[in-house]
């Protein structure tokens, strides 16, 4: 094919190139003339890519995974290639045989490609073409060819005649009670996505039946992915139905002998919830949820405690207080003191949610005892997580309630010796800032802010200046320059050039909200002072500082002040140095 195409037109030699290539024993040369299939396509035309690319493409399919997934995904693009919709099935033959090799990742973007095509496909051309394919699929005798099929009947099954659709039914029948637990799997996976497109009286004489089959199948794996598919199927159904075919099946998983079916049960609680309706939710599955609470196993509880404020949310108004009083505070008690850290963090990132529901007299009475028992906890997670979610008890009770334990964990986590811990709390400072108020806050919290500045790990100096300018943002300039600048002009005299430069990131960020006046008359001296420093680096921040903070400053400075000093800066011996002053000085200018 290269030969000839070289020999018979110049302008193809290139495609012959790129085709030799496919063919080339070095993996790389390969790929990449994979990933540039579009192009030789394009110079071939729509009549030779069908006739020829395809095949050859088709033909040579014994590959490294790399270059079996890279033509996977392009096949999928290439329906204007071969000329539209109406010859989208020349795409099928080449897919059909990668959507049956070994490896996972291949056959997946296969049929993630197969699926793309198909939209394609007219309804005449899904039966002449597409559901053959997915007929040979799902009666391959590899299990890799029926895994594979799994993920095709929905795409085809509603643009298909009757028979058809019976036919494409009993396949994923068939699929579902396979030998092999990997196609079972699969097509449990699929279920809930089958099922939408089904017509609602197949869904119960065909698809319910193994949905209950693939609940009680011998594998957990299989059967967790069954829990997953409660929510969809149970969605489709009516109450009454719901309760006769899917609450049993619900039930059944909620107390499986494996953790990780009731995990999933947990996972999928709020879609559950959702797609039974209120009735059910009260008379079923609050009960079942209080069940999954006190879980023997810790990664079950957690699910289930991550999910408290939306299950919660969702219940029916008139039986809500009720239930989550009697029925959830009680376990909620028991896991703040869990065990398991994993268990306490997943519930303190939630229970902060619960009093907006249960309301003000609740939350005091209830509630604020539990989160001073969290802010006490010995995992910085956990403390981290009621912190950051207080914006909900403040505007129920307010947070002063909460301010002689708030202060100490503050305080614990501004001094963790993990980084992170450290970062996530700065980050919170400006919402606490909010809702302490300001003489609190300069009487507790200013010192430690400024401390922060100084801190060995440049993320959290460089958090702690963002921090500043969000703080005066909020309590205004006057607050600044009383309480803050003094504090951040010391450190310009400091030994450490670390903290030098620190000091220069805050008049960076200042500058912008603290108004032209403070900048002129308080900022700008120091940082003109600094550019005789004795380390370089410090000297080419001046000059990046003085760049920024030109804008904010009053312009009869410029000339008289500013100016001269970029202009030292600009002949100084170090390289960078001058680099920087010239780009101050052009951009001063502009």
């Amino acid at each position: 094919m290269a030969a000839s195409d070289s020999g018979t037109d110049e302008s193809l030699y290139p495609i012959a190139v790129l085709i030799d290539e496919l063919k080339n024993e070095d993996v790389q040369l390969r790929l990449n003339s994979i990933k540039k299939l579009s192009t030789i396509a394009l110079a071939l035309g729509v009549e030779r890519t069908k006739s020829e690319l395809i095949p050859f493409l088709t033909e040579t399919i014994y590959d490294e995974d790399e270059v079996l997934l890279a033509l996977a995904e392009q096949l999928g693009s290439f329906i204007n290639l071969v000329g539209g919709g109406e010859f989208a099935h020349c795409l099928l033959p080449p897919l059909e045989t990668l959507a049956a090799v070994e490896e996972t990742v291949v056959r997946d973007k296969a049929v993630a490609s197969l699926r793309a095509v198909a939209e394609h496909h007219s309804p005449q051309a899904l039966e002449e073409h597409f559901v053959p394919l997915v007929q040979r699929l799902a009666g391959g005798d590899w299990f890799t060819s029926r895994t594979s099929a799994c993920g095709l009947f929905s795409v085809c099954y509603p643009r298909v005649s009757a028979p058809v659709k019976a036919e494409l039914r009993q396949h994923f029948r068939s699929l579902c009670q396979d030998d092999t637990p990997m196609v079972r799997r699969a097509a449990a996976y699929k279920l809930g996505e089958f099922a939408k497109v089904v017509e609602i009286e197949y869904v119960k004489s065909d698809l319910i039946p193994i949905f209950v089959i693939l609940a009680e199948d011998d594998q957990d794996s299989v059967r967790l992915l069954a829990a997953e598919a409660c929510a969809a199927v149970a969605a489709l159904l009516t109450p009454e139905d719901m309760e006769q075919h899917v609450m049993p099946t619900v039930r059944a998983l909620s107390g499986d002998a494996s953790w990780r079916v009731r995990y999933m049960v947990a996972d999928k609680f709020v879609e559950l919830q959702q797609a039974v309706g209120q009735e059910l939710a009260r008379t079923d599955l609050a009960q079942i949820f209080q069940a999954l609470l006190k879980d023997s196993e810790a990664e079950v509880r957690a699910a289930a405690a991550g999910k408290v404020k939306d299950f919660c949310m969702n219940l029916d108004k008139a039986h809500q207080e009720h239930i989550i009083m009697t029925m959830i505070l009680p376990q909620i008690k028991d896991l703040v003191c869990d065990a398991n850290q994993h268990v306490k963090s997943a519930l303190a990132s939630v229970i902060m949610g619960l009093s907006p529901i249960v309301g003000r007299q609740n939350t005091i009475e209830h509630l604020l005892p539990l989160f001073l028992t969290q802010l006490k906890d010995e995992c910085p997670e956990v403390r981290l997580n009621i912190i950051s979610n207080l914006e909900c008890v403040n505007e129920v009770i307010g947070i002063q309630q909460l301010v002689q334990s708030l202060l100490p964990a503050i305080v614990e986590l501004a001094e963790d010796t993990k980084w992170r811990v450290r970062l996530a709390i700065i980050e919170h400072m400006p919402l606490l800032a909010g809702q302490l108020g300001q003489e609190f806050f300069d009487e507790k919290l200013t010192s430690l802010c400024m401390s922060w500045l100084v801190d060995h790990v440049y993320a959290i100096r460089e958090a702690a200046t963002l921090n500043l300018k969000k703080l005066v943002e909020q309590y205004g300039p006057q607050w600044a320059e009383n309480n803050v600048i003094p504090k951040v002009l010391n450190m310009s005299h400091e030994q450490n050039y670390l903290h030098r430069m620190t000091y220069l990131f805050c008049i960076n960020v200042l500058s912008e909200v603290c108004g032209k006046d403070i900048t002129t008359r308080v900022l700008l001296p120091t940082v003109l002072s600094m550019a005789d420093d004795n380390v370089a680096n410090v000297r080419f921040n001046v000059a990046k500082t003085l760049q920024i903070m030109a804008k904010y400053l009053d312009p009869a400075v410029i000339q008289p002040q500013v100016k001269p000093v970029l202009e030292k800066l600009n002949v100084d011996p170090d390289v960078d140095v001058k680099y920087f002053a010239s780009e101050a000085i052009a951009g001063i200018a502009g």
